[in-house]
């Protein structure tokens, strides 16, 4: 909801500016952008909400897995087979949202370094003092929020790993070991996986809110 809310005022061009993304060739993106009226504020403010929002659904997909991980564990009849592959379709989709997780931070961060680099490099272009040091305070404000933000989704990036490397293990496990005693034998491990989802939930909760906080902040202020 608050996505789609962005993206009508700031709506994205996608031919032939998807071309121009796809050859890597980023400063000839911002360039066209620019030309139809998108700068490099507004598409940072679009690429925070999609990092947020892949985040947002990551999380629910974390849970699934979980929840899938618990009634293998708790298993009380049907197939094995059944059982392992259901739990394998549900940690192939994690793996495939931690990874958009972490393709979004990226394009955050490359459209930030760019328009911080644009904003110092156009301070020096004012011939009054009062709004260049007016500019250089909104920029230091802008910064210090942004690495609040980046500090947020790090950590929560960070916490995808252990998870994603717990449910291999379980998975792997079950591959080669499908019988009621293999099963069994992970339910030790049931605690701890649920505590490391509960760890990683908890930090894209807080990433999630300040990327609320961070967008709200871009839209109501006017920088420069």
């Amino acid at each position: 909801m608050k996505s789609s809310m962005i993206k009508q005022k700031y709506p994205v061009v996608f031919i032939p500016i998807v071309l121009l993304i796809f050859s890597g060739c980023q400063t000839t993106y911002y360039k066209t952008m620019e030309k139809l009226g998108y700068h490099k504020r507004d598409i940072l403010v679009n690429r925070v909400a999609d990092a947020r929002d892949s985040q947002e659904v990551a999380k629910e997909q974390f849970k699934s897995a979980l929840d899938k991980y618990s009634s293998v564990v708790n298993f009380e009849g049907g197939s094995l087979e059944e059982n392992y592959t259901a739990l394998n379709a549900e940690y192939e989709k994690s793996t495939n949202k931690a990874l958009l997780v972490s393709e979004r931070i990226k394009s955050v961060e490359n459209v930030a370094k760019s328009l911080f680099d644009e904003w110092e490099t156009e301070l020096e272009q004012y011939t009054s003092s009062r709004l260049r040091q007016s500019s250089q305070e909104k920029l230091t404000q802008t910064r210090e929020q942004y690495g609040h933000l980046m500090d947020a989704m790090k950590r929560a990036e960070r916490k995808i790993d252990p998870v994603l490397s717990a449910f291999r293990d379980q998975v792997l496990y079950l591959k080669h070991n499908l019988n009621a005693q293999a099963i069994a034998s992970l339910q030790g491990e049931l605690v701890m996986v649920e505590e490391d989802v509960a760890s990683l939930i908890r930090e894209m909760e807080v990433s999630i809110d300040e990327a609320d906080l961070f967008i709200r902040s871009m839209l109501e202020t006017t920088y420069y």
